[in-house]
């Protein structure tokens, strides 16, 4: 049997098919979608199993956040009088901030910047802040607590048992520190105050006066009475 030959011209173009060709050709055609669908289906789950999978890995990588803690501190004074503290204990940034009210129910803050290794003082009845550097004192007291506060957030104190120590810092009041250059905690707590660079000595001396004193104390039986006084320019 002799086949059928049908022409196709296009401008001075023709092409010579056959409707066998044609058939080849549309059968061809109607299996090219379903391949292309499934593989770029495949394609797509892949990204998603591979998405899904370094959001997890991340996920457990990040470490998670933990809140502040509140910790109370009671110890009487020297003449039996109870002074009461609170820490806000700021794991996450190194930071712990003592509340301290004395018995004329008068609060100061201090405020312990344990990655920049500084002190800074506010009292209560000053318009300036103080700051001073940390030493290893004060890093062993600091770690004290934050050792403490992950086990219990009140401490009571024995008078007997507690060891009572005094420093005493040098306010230069010719050094004003520039806020702009300290860390944001400190700038936030002593926004609307200088701040001055303190010295520690053996003690003032008996030309100086000390103006004020702020006791701290630790979980670990150890307080501290800090004592400033002012320096001559």
């Amino acid at each position: 049997m002799t086949s059928t030959v049908l022409k196709a011209c296009h401008r001075s173009l023709c092409v010579e098919t056959s409707p066998q060709d044609g058939d080849s050709a549309a059968s061809s055609q109607s299996r090219f979608p379903h391949k292309a669908f499934w593989v770029i289906l495949s394609a797509s789950l892949l990204l998603v199993i591979v998405a899904l999978g370094l959001t997890g890995h991340l996920g457990l990588s990040r470490p998670h956040s933990q809140p502040s803690q509140i910790v109370r501190i009671t110890v009487p004074d020297q003449t039996g009088v109870l002074i009461n503290q609170s820490a806000v204990v700021d794991q996450q940034n190194d930071l712990v901030t003592f509340c301290v009210t004395s018995p004329a129910n008068q609060t100061s803050t201090v405020l312990f910047d344990i990655k920049h290794g500084l002190i800074c003082y506010k009292p209560v009845d000053e318009q300036s802040c103080f700051l001073r550097k940390m030493d290893r004192s004060d890093y062993d007291n600091v770690r004290s607590l934050l050792h403490e506060s992950a086990h219990k957030n009140h401490f009571q104190l024995s008078g007997n048992e507690t060891q009572r120590q005094t420093e005493f810092l040098g306010v230069l009041a010719a050094s004003q520190v520039d806020v702009s250059t300290l860390e944001e905690p400190l700038q936030a707590l002593c926004q609307d105050r200088s701040i001055h660079w303190t010295k520690r000595a053996e003690g003032p001396g008996k030309q100086r006066l000390v103006y004020f004193c702020i006791d701290i104390c630790f979980p670990s039986n150890i307080c501290v009475s800090v004592c400033f006084y002012y320096l001559p320019e």
